[in-house]
């Protein structure tokens, strides 16, 4: 069948344009949409079939989980904006409210697991975040990834105990690691402190909603954060709006595996990315990028992306 008439099939059914909003904020299971929902998950499965053979609404299956996400923009976007317009005529569904407040008790939920997770094992953060691949490589590899780019102001998303503040601070002018984890931050300064770091502030902070100006930062780095983020992609473009015209975007991250202890005992939201997420997620983050280097270790690969805004490959055309 045309895939016109399956989107127009799709659309005809208000449980199935709320689906399309709620992933519009972020990926969720089966049984997150029926609970946000309230309804059955055959019901929804069904629902999500009619979307997926469309191709409004693609499936990531990810350990012993899958998790619905929105089709291609080339398809969704059309859609979302009919629909927008259809609210401004018609009004908007007045489901589409209700569904907004249980998905804020979804992701309130899945913060709450991640906080008590880091509270509880701050003191021992730098152990766990070597389990897999010696610090050495990885840091070895961070500094080749950022070459002869001046580091300049420095903004570790995620910074945790401040490893990474740690690393650079003989190459930045300044530093701000910021943190959800107050536990995190107080070993972070200990930490700082003992090594003489001087040129370095510890906040905390929303990796999604940075308290940074536009525009500030000469290099932002996530190093073994985004596998925590709920919306992977939101962090990266609030990543990309803090970053100088001539800035870089590293990024450091577990490559796709299927650890599944690492989501019950290590508060993972992912298990891993693969190369071309991460880069698509640049891509719609207005950033050039580029996967710099794999680093295997046991049974975990670590994977290093790098970017830079497109805005510093553009040169001017003489007249």
């Amino acid at each position: 069948m045309n895939r016109d008439v399956l989107t127009l099939q799709a659309l005809a059914d208000p449980v199935r344009i709320r689906i399309l909003y709620l992933l519009q904020e972020m990926e969720l299971s089966v049984g997150e949409l029926a609970h946000t929902l309230a309804q059955g998950q055959p019901t929804v499965s069904k629902h999500l079939k009619m979307l997926i053979d469309c191709g409004l609404v693609g499936r990531r299956k990810e350990g012993n989980w899958v998790f619905l996400r929105l089709g291609a923009a080339s398809l969704v976007d059309p859609v979302f904006a009919l629909l927008d317009r259809w609210a401004e005529v018609h009004g908007r569904n007045p489901w589409l409210a209700a569904d907004a407040t249980r998905l804020k008790a979804i992701n309130a939920d899945r913060s709450a697991e991640a906080a008590a997770y880091f509270a509880a094992h701050a003191a021992e953060w730098d152990r766990l975040r070597a389990l897999h691949v010696p610090t050495e490589d990885v840091d070895e590899a961070i500094l080749l990834a950022i070459g002869d780019h001046h580091v300049g102001t420095l903004v570790d998303i995620g910074t945790g105990t401040g490893t990474m503040v740690h690393l650079l601070a003989g190459r930045a002018d300044s530093m701000i690691g910021i943190d959800r984890s107050p536990e995190m931050l107080r070993f972070g300064r200990a930490k700082l402190l003992q090594a003489g770091v001087t040129n370095a502030e510890l906040r905390q902070g929303d990796m999604n909603a940075l308290d940074l100006p536009s525009g500030s930062a000469d290099t932002v780095v996530l190093h073994q954060v985004l596998h925590y983020a709920q919306r992977p992609a939101a962090v990266i473009a609030e990543s990309a709006r803090i970053l100088k015209p001539t800035g870089k975007l590293i990024v450091i991250d577990v490559a796709p595996h299927d650890r599944e202890e690492l989501r019950r005992e290590h508060a993972h939201a992912r298990l891993g990315f693969g190369d071309d997420e991460v880069l698509d997620f640049m891509k719609a983050a207005t950033l050039r990028g580029r996967v710099v280097d794999h680093l295997a270790g046991g049974t975990l690969t670590v994977t290093i992306w790098s970017a830079e805004p497109r805005s510093a490959h553009l040169r001017a055309v003489p007249a």
